[in-house]
């Protein structure tokens, strides 16, 4: 922007008349007299005023060297305005006698949101809100500017006046901040109902998976971070390894991975787990992430290590051990001795098999022959295992040797029933805990590690069927006579020594599984309430296929609750508890159709899927039970256990 546009309405000024067509670019000079009294020319304003066109004349006159005449520090004069831009930009100041004046340029502040231009009579005096200058001044403020004539005057400006506010209007009144506050509740009620308290595009915190675990409400240390991240790290891979080589689901070893990790202080975890693997990653701000992998590659029964394993991550989560003390103890859980011997796990299973013989139907011949087939079952699967013999072979050798051995005792005419046998003698076999945990994957949102966990239980599954098929079409061979595998008598014994066979079968798959010592006795009786659970159901005409599933619903809960009040996880007590209600003899029945019988073909086909049917929902059951008591566990796990303890 030029000189000339900033210069304002006092500081330009025009001839009256002035017959020289250059007059209008020579700037006018004040007189010598004027500029040595300039209060003289502030109290003479109207003479001035009126001599002001003879002072531009004689200044018009007096050339330089040949060229007009220029004061230094003066503003140069602007042409004149046009029209349209007179008419749009104000009204024009009278400075002379012709009625000649310049407008300003510049643009007018606009007025307040709360004020009003008011017209005012003619003749008051410009007050705190006049804009124009009175005579003399400069705005105001009574300075003369220096292209400005002493005698010229400015007429005053009408004053603006403001509209008057209520005080209940006012901005930092009472009214209006209730006036607010009511609207700002207004806004968040009406949010609340169309959007929520969440929208469902926010990211949920990892720390919230943990809702409805035993590792809920976790005590987070308020230090920070802690420095080493990678040992807690090592720290939490360890104890998600041992869990999955000990038998634990996937969402229990990933919530004990969120609630050390997160009592360690270590937030941006993220888990990924598979059927073999964990992968852990931290990606801490403005850091370096750390990712850390661990792969599974065997598994073994030991209840007592998982139950262990449980208790550490309690007391983790509780806040009453570091890390040096947790790796230390998890260090120990893994190397120390399983709480039962090799050798009464051999005969605990053979007695298992004699007492589950007895309750299904079999009399004490049939109880001796479960127990030989199935002791040297044990001794057949821990030489194959020396040998690195694949689980599949193993179980498919297994299922032989059971079933060659009942067939060998029914051909020397041994009153036996060799389906029974078969039974009592599979049943260990199956694969009950990579069912329930392969079920409860699923249900749980990891479908790669269920996927893996219900091929590798099928199988196993495929074969002990093998296994037994090939046992049955050698006996044939050999003239084994035919079988009547659809004869089933039920148990031989009064109820009560039926009740007793359970709970002998039960604790037996206890010292099998290596279950905890304490935990031997509550699994029994929990096993015992679900068979008469299913006893209920049978009378009530449910079904043979939902009877097994209402009785593991019974189980699962019953299971959990029991576990939790004492320190471990429902797995280990829900899958010995669940044990018996597997169907073993209907497992040897389709078989024998489906080898033996040419005619049982379909019969056959028709059973193995009425078997997979129940183990289905032997394991459905087991994890929905589990689930429908964890609103009668809440107060065994986060801070309402911790305040109990206290």
């Amino acid at each position: 922007m030029s000189p000339l546009e900033n210069t304002s309405d006092a500081d330009r000024q025009e001839p009256a008349q002035n017959p020289d067509p250059m007059v209008g670019l020579i700037p006018v000079i004040r007189p010598p007299e004027a500029r040595q009294r300039p209060a003289a020319a502030g109290k003479t304003a109207p003479a001035a005023g009126k001599t002001a066109p003879a002072a531009g004349k004689t200044a018009a006159k007096t050339p330089v060297d040949g060229a007009p005449a220029r004061v230094p520090g003066l503003p140069r004069k602007a042409p004149k305005a046009s029209k349209a831009s007179k008419a749009s930009k104000g009204t024009a100041l009278p400075t002379g006698p012709a009625g000649g004046g310049l407008r300003s340029t510049r643009p007018k502040p606009p007025p307040p949101t709360t004020s009003v231009m008011q017209t005012l009579p003619k003749g008051t005096s410009g007050g705190l809100g006049s804009g124009r200058a009175t005579p003399g001044t400069d705005a105001g403020r009574g300075k003369v500017r220096p292209d400005q004539s002493a005698g010229t005057a400015l007429p005053p400006r009408k004053p603006r006046a403001r509209k008057t506010v209520p005080a209940s209007h006012q901005p930092g009144s009472a009214a209006a901040l209730r006036q607010d506050r009511s609207s700002a509740a207004a806004r968040r009620m009406l949010r609340r109902l169309v959007q929520g308290e969440t929208p469902p595009t926010q990211a949920m915190s990892i720390v919230e998976r943990l809702a409805g675990s035993p590792y809920a409400n976790p005590l987070v240390r308020s230090a920070g971070p802690d420095a080493s991240a990678r040992k807690t790290l090592d720290l939490a891979l360890g104890l998600a390894e041992t869990m999955f080589r000990y038998g634990a689901g996937a969402l229990e070893v990933e919530t004990a991975i969120i609630a050390v990790t997160a009592a360690f202080g270590l937030e941006n975890i993220e888990v990924d787990i598979t059927n073999q693997s964990v992968l852990l990653n931290y990606s801490p701000k403005d850091q370096t992430p750390i990712t850390v992998m661990r792969v599974v590659r065997s598994w073994t029964n030991n209840y007592a290590g998982l139950g262990l394993v449980h208790q550490l991550v309690t007391d983790i989560i509780d806040g009453g051990v570091s890390r040096a003390e947790a790796s230390n103890r998890l260090n120990e859980i893994t190397h120390q001795p399983k709480p039962f011997p090799r050798w009464a796990v051999t005969f605990s299973a053979g007695v298992f098999a004699a007492a589950i013989v007895g309750f299904i139907g079999g009399g004490p011949l049939a109880s001796m022959v479960a127990f030989i087939s199935t002791f040297l079952v044990s001794l057949l699967q821990r030489l194959l295992g020396r040998w690195r013999v694949p689980d599949f072979f193993s179980t498919a050798a297994a299922g032989f040797l059971v079933t060659a051995v009942a067939m060998l005792f029914w051909s020397f005419d041994v009153p036996i029933s060799p389906g029974i046998v078969v039974a009592g003698g599979i049943l260990l076999l199956l694969p009950t805990g990579r069912l329930v945990s392969a079920v409860q994957d699923a249900i749980n949102g990891f479908p790669v590690t269920a996927s893996g966990r219900f091929l590798s239980a099928f199988l196993t599954f495929a074969a002990l069927v093998a296994g037994i098929a090939v046992a049955l079409v050698a006996g044939a061979l050999l003239g084994v006579p035919r079988l009547d595998v659809t004869k089933v008598d039920g148990s031989q014994y009064p109820f009560a020594v039926t009740m007793v066979l359970l709970a002998v079968a039960l604790a037996t798959i206890c010292v099998v599984e290596q279950s905890p010592m304490n935990l031997v006795l509550p699994t029994v009786l929990t096993g015992a309430a679900g068979f008469l659970v299913f006893e209920l159901s049978e009378i009530l005409g449910i079904g043979p296929r939902l009877t097994p599933a209402i009785a593991a619903i019974f189980i699962g809960m019953v299971a959990r609750i029991v576990a939790l009040r004492m320190g471990a996880p429902q797995l280990i007590v829900a899958v010995p508890a669940v044990l018996f209600l597997f169907p073993g003899l209907s497992i040897f029945r389709a078989m024998y159709g489906l080898s033996i019988g040419s005619d049982d073909v379909t019969n056959g086909a028709v059973g193995i899927f009425n078997a997979l049917t129940v183990i289905l929902a032997i394991a459905g059951g087991v994890v929905f039970g589990d689930n429908l008591a964890r609103p009668m566990t809440r107060n065994l796990s986060g801070n309402d256990r911790r305040n109990r303890r206290r």
